[in-house]
């Protein structure tokens, strides 16, 4: 059972690197003909979001759709360095299999690890020893610049915090939550445009330590926090609707009346 699965695995993998091939043939399409390395990164960023709204929304029909476009991607861009003879699609995964095995020494050697923060760790320093032999860089530049800022804030502060430059707990950060605000307060009140921010700048970057501390991911917590005022202020819109008024006739006091009310409904 185990080994014709495998083989239909490799049928269709093989069947969707002759489907990229012939796309990118001298009769295929003008369009997939075209495609750069550049280009397609552009679209490879948009089709990782839609696969990320699918997870979050835990629809699997949508998730493996999802998925398959990712994959494509991954084997378009896979076969565009082929043609340059730079290294093939197999040459990608083994080098993944074999990354994978030396990360885990507890799961494939003779060490044995209990917490995913022991495995965390013990990932770290390998991945510092691999680096051993290498010209010399900052912990930081593992990080990839063209990250959505809040994601490489956590990442950065993430690898500042393993190399020692963090605080003791999180009632140190608090603390310089309340030191950022005050400050970006002071620039508010002298209106200083750039200084504002900033400061603002600063707070968000406290923030994000503090969930750091709370084993919290700050993107997945702010996208669940849009995700709930959308909820919330769609239902603000429909409730207005079937009462008949329109939106904009409402007072704040009314808006916040019905925001209340349904806050707790729709979380």
């Amino acid at each position: 059972m185990g080994r014709t699965k495998r083989t239909n695995d490799q049928v269709t993998i093989d069947a969707l690197v002759k489907l990229i091939e012939t796309l990118r043939s001298e009769d295929g399409c003008p369009w997939d003909k075209k495609q750069t390395p550049k280009t397609m990164s552009v679209y490879l960023i948009e089709e990782v979001y839609e696969l990320v709204e699918a997870l979050e929304s835990d629809d699997s029909g949508d998730i493996c759709g999802e998925l398959g476009d990712v994959l494509f991607h991954i084997f378009f861009l896979a076969a565009i360095f082929y043609e340059k003879k730079y290294f093939t699609v197999q040459d990608t995964i083994q080098r993944i299999i074999e990354k994978m095995i030396r990360r885990h020494p507890h799961v494939f050697g003779n060490g044995r690890l209990n917490s995913a923060d022991e495995v965390k760790e013990q990932w770290h320093k390998i991945k510092l020893q691999e680096k051993e032999n290498a010209a010399p860089t900052s912990l930081l530049d593992s990080v990839p610049g063209a990250l959505p800022a809040l994601m490489r804030a956590f990442s950065i502060s993430e690898r500042a915090a393993k190399a020692g430059f963090d605080w003791e707990d999180v009632s140190g950060v608090m603390n310089k939550l309340d030191e950022e605000i005050s400050e970006l307060k002071t620039e508010m009140a002298q209106d200083a445009k750039d200084r504002i921010e900033m400061e603002y700048g600063d707070v968000l970057f406290t923030m994000v330590n503090i969930a750091r501390f709370l084993d919290v991911h700050p993107e997945t917590a702010l996208r669940g926090a849009i995700r709930r005022f959308e909820n919330r202020f769609k239902n603000m819109e429909r409730v207005v609707s079937e009462s008949g008024k329109t939106f904009q006739s409402l007072s704040q006091d009314e808006m916040d009346l019905i925001w209340d009310k349904y806050k707790a409904t729709f979380s």
